[in-house]
């Protein structure tokens, strides 16, 4: 077995999101472009005499990890042996940001594990039991995504430089999801087709969070009041922000001018398509 391995695990960014039904299960169907991000988390795992996982990096928890750790419960689903492998998780991306770190990390374990022989994937979207994302982030394409995140069509998006924005607030991702108010739905059968169309645009989840949270009423609307700005919103359930750009000149300038205003907030350019 290979004594270490290095994993990527990007972040991603909803460039919209729909809310197209509420399930029996509970859970909601969704209708998402998503676009993959040149951050990312890092998933060392090293040869050791015993099995563990650590969190590390700026992201990371205060005593280096999670009592929901997304990992063991990956571990615990494919009902596999745990390797002696020491699993160190650097966590560069934030937290609760709707910027899919937790479910990026699953899906790199999982590849780590191919790496080493001891699973093989053959059905990506049985791990939406565990999170709804991890699909998306095994398929590592930018995607069109439907359903509870098991319906993917790749998609090729534009360029963008995006100014990324973590307010100190946080979004629980299921509280979301429990203020959304079904009766606003699009009623429209034709409308959760497998391509792109008109009404592929906005976040659903924006009106509840900018009603309830001045934070971030603020900074987004900082964010759409900047210069040659193409579009803004949040991605996934919140809480992060962004403004997209089409040259990383005029997203640096103005990274620059919301640092002037919002010095103590993490901010900084990224790209897709990289």
């Amino acid at each position: 077995m290979l004594d270490r391995i290095i994993e990527k695990s990007p972040a991603k960014l909803n460039l919209f999101l729909k809310i197209i039904s509420k399930r029996k299960d509970g859970f909601h169907n969704i209708r998402s472009g998503v676009t993959l991000l040149n951050i990312h988390d890092e998933i060392i795992a090293e040869k050791n005499s015993r099995f563990s996982i650590k969190y590390i990096g700026d992201f990371a928890p205060i005593n280096n990890n999670y009592d929901n750790c997304i990992i063991e419960k990956l571990f615990k689903f494919i009902k596999i042996k745990k390797p002696n492998y020491r699993f160190m998780i650097k966590k560069n991306v934030p937290v609760m940001s709707g910027l899919g770190s937790a479910s990026s990390n699953a899906a790199a374990t999982l590849r780590i594990l191919e790496k080493l022989d001891l699973i093989k994937i053959n059905d990506i979207f049985k791990f939406t039991k565990i999170g709804s994302d991890i699909p998306i982030f095994i398929n590592l394409n930018d995607c069109l995504v439907r359903g509870i995140g098991d319906k993917i069509t790749n998609q090729v998006f534009p360029k963008y430089y995006f100014l990324l924005v973590k307010p100190v607030s946080n979004c629980s991702t299921e509280l979301m999801y429990k203020k959304f108010n079904t009766t606003n739905l699009i009623k429209n059968n034709e409308y959760d087709s497998d391509t792109i169309n008109d009404y592929d645009s906005g976040n659903d989840f924006e009106k509840i969070i900018i009603k309830e949270n001045n934070e971030i009423k603020y900074i987004l609307k900082f964010l759409q009041n900047l210069d040659k700005i193409i579009f803004s919103g949040i991605t996934g359930s919140g809480s992060c922000c962004f403004a997209a750009f089409d040259s990383y000149e005029i997203a640096n300038n103005s990274l620059n001018l919301f640092k002037q205003s919002y010095p103590n907030l993490w901010s900084l350019v990224a790209e897709n398509n990289y």
